[in-house]
């Protein structure tokens, strides 16, 4: 997968995990796609490390997304422990 792959899966599973986890978070659509950029290395490394799966490089694949989305939401759950309602 190429950069601009990458991308596009970040933005698509950052926004998949705020809908999944609603809820006031900060950045906007830029924040959306680094978390979810983030997410799927996150939730790839997880995939590899601990359930023995290594993601697959192809784009469509739903191991790849799952683990995208997965590891955003682990990354909104954590910022959300960390920081709290410090947006209200």
């Amino acid at each position: 997968m190429g950069i601009i792959s990458w991308i596009l899966l970040g933005l698509i599973a950052g926004v998949i995990a705020k809908i999944l986890l609603p809820g006031r978070d900060p950045g906007g659509i830029i924040g959306t796609t680094l978390t979810g950029i983030a997410g799927a290395f996150v939730g790839g490394w997880i995939s590899a490390r601990f359930l023995d799966r290594p993601v697959e490089n192809s784009f469509f694949d739903l191991a790849t997304w799952a683990a995208a989305i997965g590891g955003s939401l682990v990354l909104l759950i954590a910022y959300r422990l960390l920081f709290g309602n410090s947006r209200d």
